[in-house]
């Protein structure tokens, strides 16, 4: 895979066309079933992908047009969790507030791979390098309601050992970059303390295209304070993994840049644009956020993106923040 110095790409996930689907926050309700679904769900891939190119994106993603959310495509395709028979979980995100959320019922095992063929359909509509996505064990934890193990570390590995099966299928397909989604681990740093660094690396055994973990807060317009807690002992910890890089917020966040001085060599996927509804950042405020990163990150490991996922906004105010990163890029490769 070959990328230019400041690369653009986006996290992965695009607003759904109003045709494909009704869109409420992070999650998706679908207008149609069956094999009329499907070739919906194909439409809005091959647009989304089309889309990016044309805004000139570097990495590209499917857009997640095919899932309801980050979480439960890939979960849907796992033993042990009941997708339909949710509970409430009073904790989420370490936050008190009622989610919610599927049930661990069983020994988490991968039954099928869960994004394999929305990756082969993805690399038929561009010869551009393709990015794909999981939630993490962490996060996976998070999101569910544990009535099984009752042992965190131990549901942590199994998962872990599920989503290295999906990875390992998705770089033997040609992925070129595999990204972990984890806004878990940004909230509980001891747990990745505890037992999520070992995890993370579990997942990644025998894997060895490019990876990210993306270490995110969340969809904009959460309750309370997303930013409480910050990077560096995270960072720190996650160095010690084998991961090729890490996915982190500083639009929305305001963090210094001089935390990156903790990850040379590693990639940085830089989020240098809000997601949410707010209006398109002027190109000179986020070169000079990018300019700063520069003194940290090399130029060839460095990615500009945005904090975290496009779909809670409008399909023009998506395309127009990722269009800012190709203009936010152009200028600083001029410059180099």
């Amino acid at each position: 895979m070959q990328l230019p110095p400041i690369a653009t790409t986006t996290i992965g996930s695009f607003p759904r066309p109003g045709w494909l689907a009704i869109t409420e926050r992070s999650r998706a309700n679908f207008r149609l079933e069956g094999p009329a679904l499907e070739e919906a769900q194909d439409d809005a891939t091959a647009l989304s992908i089309v889309s990016q190119e044309r805004i000139g994106l570097d990495l590209l993603s499917d857009g997640e047009q095919r899932r309801t959310g980050f979480i439960n495509h890939i979960l849907a395709a796992f033993e042990g969790i009941d997708l339909w028979q949710t509970a409430i979980k009073k904790t989420y995100r370490r936050r008190e507030q009622e989610h919610v959320v599927p049930r661990v019922v069983g020994k988490v095992r991968r039954r099928a791979p869960a994004i394999l063929d929305d990756l082969r359909f993805a690399k038929t509509q561009t010869t551009k390098p393709i990015k794909m996505a999981v939630p993490g064990p962490m996060t996976v934890i998070d999101s569910t309601l544990d009535e099984t193990y009752h042992d965190e570390k131990a549901m942590a590995m199994d998962v872990a050992t599920a989503l290295n099966a999906e990875l390992r299928d998705l770089q033997a397909a040609g992925c070129d970059v595999l990204q972990i989604d984890e806004p878990a681990m940004t909230r509980y740093h001891e747990k990745v303390f505890e037992y999520g660094a070992r995890a993370l690396d579990c997942c990644l055994e025998g894997i060895h295209v490019r990876t990210i973990v993306h270490l995110c807060y969340g969809y904009p317009g959460g309750a309370g304070q997303q930013h409480e807690y910050e990077y560096p002992e995270l960072l720190q910890e996650l160095m010690k993994t084998r991961i090729g890089g890490f996915g982190v917020e500083f639009a929305r966040s305001n963090y210094d840049p001089a935390v990156l001085s903790i990850c040379k060599g590693r990639v940085i996927m830089f989020g240098c644009v809000d997601p949410g509804n707010s209006p398109v950042p002027r190109v000179a405020n986020v070169v000079e956020r990018v300019r700063v990163a520069l003194k940290y990150i090399e130029p060839t490991n460095l990615w500009l993106a945005p904090d975290c996922g496009l779909m809670t906004i409008s399909r023009d105010l998506a395309d127009a923040k990722a269009k800012l990163l190709v203009d936010v890029a152009r200028e600083i490769r001029n410059t180099l």
